[in-house]
């Protein structure tokens, strides 16, 4: 699934494509992606793009070419779903239910330059609303606090009186913003905190770590991610990069070593679809350490 650092690459490169382009038309293959109705997508002909932005792991294309009427074009790309640039695409509409392709839009011209919201597998749960306010969009107006954002005694305010299990607590976009299974591996792999751990009876220097390495790997993975070409695809991780091999890696799996202490790797099942951690990590990878 894309988090904080994905979903604010392709933010960074609508910024750096996209920006002042108008909309030549929208394509829409999957109803069941829209999930709102009024104002229709096709309010988007005509209007151009002025910004783009990031909400926990919604990217919100915008659209204040006309202050009196802003529309936000806001995607929820869910598990499998992905935002692809092309600098042409084919005039004709696409069939609906015909391949990965959700919601594609022109712009300049139809046929022209734009990105598809596409979405792989048979499991079909990417979601599009195109709102006045994004915080119309009942997931945002739900999240906590930005990962990225949170101060150290922000955080520490945060954990205080709550009994989650850590790694529960950080993934959860009410609380939290931005982090998902993947990147919470890393960050209390770096921390030195097992993923067990009761969130609010972290001592002052476990969340001192803490807030470290959330800020640290989620920065480094951004601008990573935002330094690299075009999202026409999705880049695939190296083996070795951390605790575990991100999401995205064919060679992720229990089996795996851990890419810093080469130990053997056990699931832990502290969300559903849980990552592999490390049987030797710095806290013993084992519940109450």
């Amino acid at each position: 699934m894309p988090e904080l650092p994905e979903v604010e690459a392709l933010a960074h490169h609508l910024r750096e494509h996209a920006l002042y382009r108008p909309v030549a038309r929208v394509d829409v293959a999957s109803m069941s992606a829209v999930k709102t109705f009024d104002p229709p997508v096709s309010a988007l002909a005509g209007r151009v793009v002025t910004g783009a932005a990031r909400y926990g792991k919604f990217l919100s294309v915008e659209f204040a070419d006309r202050p009196d009427e802003q529309l936000h074009l806001v995607t929820h790309l869910s598990r499998a779903g992905w935002l692809r640039w092309h600098e042409s695409a084919g005039t004709t509409p696409p069939k609906p239910g015909k391949g990965p392709l959700e919601l594609r839009v022109h712009l300049d011209s139809v046929g022209g330059p734009g990105f598809d919201l596409t979405e792989a597998g048979t499991q079909k749960r990417l979601s599009v609303y195109l709102v006045p306010d994004p915080q119309q969009v009942p997931g945002i107006a739900r999240l906590g606090p930005d990962a990225l954002d949170l101060s150290r005694d922000g955080l520490a305010a945060l954990l205080a009186g709550r009994t989650e299990r850590i790694k529960t607590l950080i993934v959860d976009q009410q609380v939290l913003a931005g982090i998902g299974n993947a990147y919470s591996d890393e960050i209390l792999h770096t921390a030195k905190l097992s993923p067990y751990a009761v969130s609010g009876r972290l001592r002052p220097e476990q969340v001192d770590e803490l807030h470290t390495a959330m800020r640290t790997v989620l920065t480094d993975a951004s601008s990573g991610r935002s330094a690299r070409a075009r999202p026409s695809s999705r880049a695939r991780s190296v083996p070795g990069s951390g605790c575990t091999p991100a999401p995205a890696c064919p060679a992720r799996s229990a089996a795996t070593p851990c890419g810093r202490c080469r130990s053997p790797t056990a699931r832990s099942s502290t969300v559903p679809a849980a990552r592999p951690v490390a049987s030797r990590s710095p806290t013993g990878g084992s519940p109450g350490s």
